[in-house]
């Protein structure tokens, strides 16, 4: 879905430190959604995600993540045909529900993609069966808005 081309504040490249050479970082969000929205993480892997979070926090890479609470605690607000409207959850027309996200600071795509396999290998190892996706998306940083604004034009 297109929503035209917006900045968000404080996601500029940054140079940071690398063996003494500069490198520089990209933010990625990871957003991990299920169709299975009545499953929650188990205790064990629970365990595993803190010890990977703790890891990543010590060396800089994540900076935020959290879990989110089901979607009959929440509400979307809409505009369609011009006219706002406000309709509280649970949503009947989710097919897949976003269960958490988190946000690192790292060289490139590639190390996100990575980053996100370790992720997602840990869901399989500690709950069996379950289903979902981790996607991986690139903060827009300055210098990317005529980028976006050309996807959206392509989109519409």
């Amino acid at each position: 879905m297109a929503f035209g081309s917006f900045v968000v504040p404080n996601s500029e490249a940054i140079l940071q430190a690398d063996g003494g050479r500069g490198s520089l970082a990209m933010r990625f969000m990871y957003i991990v959604t299920s169709p299975q929205p009545n499953r929650g993480p188990t205790p064990a892997l629970m365990e595993a995600m803190h010890k990977l979070a703790d890891r990543e926090i010590k060396a800089g890479r994540m900076l935020d993540s959290g879990g989110l609470m089901p979607v009959s605690m929440g509400a979307q607000v809409k505009v369609a045909d011009g006219k706002l409207s406000v309709v509280d959850g649970p949503f009947v027309e989710a097919k897949e529900l976003i269960g958490g996200y988190a946000i690192f600071e790292l060289r490139d795509k590639e190390e996100a993609v990575a980053a996100a396999v370790e992720f997602m290998q840990l869901h399989r190892e500690h709950m069996p069966g379950w289903e979902g996706t981790c996607e991986v998306r690139s903060f827009v940083t300055p210098g990317d808005e005529m980028t976006c604004q050309a996807e959206a034009r392509v989109a519409s």
